[in-house]
């Protein structure tokens, strides 16, 4: 319940972020650079003269966004791949597992920034990158699940008397999945925020000035011993985010797995 009510209260900011920020979040003021956390500045200023509470409010709206498009797109893919794959089996389900495979030779960061180094960097980009990249995790799964419910009863019953595959897969077989789903979705947006902004530090993902948690990191990096605050309020929200959703994905798990209920 931590975890549910820390995720509803980083939505709550990012929706609310424009009202919220006492600053603009890409204002300069030159003259006002690298001050320290104040009653005017509650988290401090950056090299520029923005307001770093400014900025981190902003940048949970790109962090989150980031990480909702790019489990949705993982979710997305992976679900419809591992769907057919674990059905229709033989020649189709070689041909998906060793496409898998291939991906998952690969690790996420690195498949990401091979993505990115052909797309070019944006956040549409950078949102499409970590979604492949997590593709593989949801295909393998999906694959075993969809394995295990094919050999139902009901499923069998279904294709005696001639129900469509597509629509014994729709009916029957995807809704026996998605408990599973979503919770690897919950956590998985976790290492999606956290790959996007490791994308975005180094200068692949979101591009300056716009405010993001991994912009900001980049931006500090270099004022460690005088500007402190400059990295360790972002990597702070960071660091709250995950855990917070990490925290809501073991609560889902527990809830929707009825072996761990009891």
């Amino acid at each position: 319940m931590v975890g549910l009510y820390s995720v509803i209260l980083m939505v709550a900011v990012a929706i609310l972020a424009d009202r919220l920020a006492p600053y603009d979040p890409i204002k300069m003021a030159p003259g006002f650079g690298l001050l320290a956390p104040s009653r005017e500045h509650v988290f401090g200023t950056d090299l520029l003269g923005r307001d770093v509470l400014s900025r981190l409010i902003h940048g949970a709206r790109i962090s989150l966004r980031v990480g909702l498009v790019s489990v949705g797109i993982a979710a997305v893919l992976g679900t419809t791949l591992g769907l057919l794959a674990g059905y229709f089996g033989r020649w189709v389900d070689l041909l998906i597992m060793r496409f898998i495979d291939l991906l998952l030779a690969f690790p996420n960061v690195l498949l990401a920034l091979a993505i990115i180094a052909i797309l070019g960097p944006s956040i549409f980009n950078l949102m499409i990158a970590v979604g492949i990249s997590a593709t593989p995790g949801y295909a393998r799964l999906v694959r075993g699940s969809v394995l295990s419910a094919k050999a139902n009863t009901y499923v069998e019953a279904a294709t005696a008397v001639g129900v469509p595959d597509g629509l014994i897969i729709w009916r029957h077989i995807l809704p026996n999945v998605l408990a599973p789903v979503i919770v690897l979705s919950t956590l998985g947006m976790a290492g999606a925020i956290l790959t996007g902004a490791a994308l975005s530090f180094l200068g692949l993902g979101v591009q300056p000035p716009t405010a993001e948690w991994g912009v900001m990191l980049a931006d500090g990096r270099n004022y460690l011993r005088i500007a402190w605050w400059i990295t360790t309020f972002p990597g702070m929200a960071i660091m709250v985010t995950v855990l917070a959703i990490n925290m809501l994905g073991d609560g889902l798990r527990d809830t929707l797995d009825p072996r761990l209920r009891t």
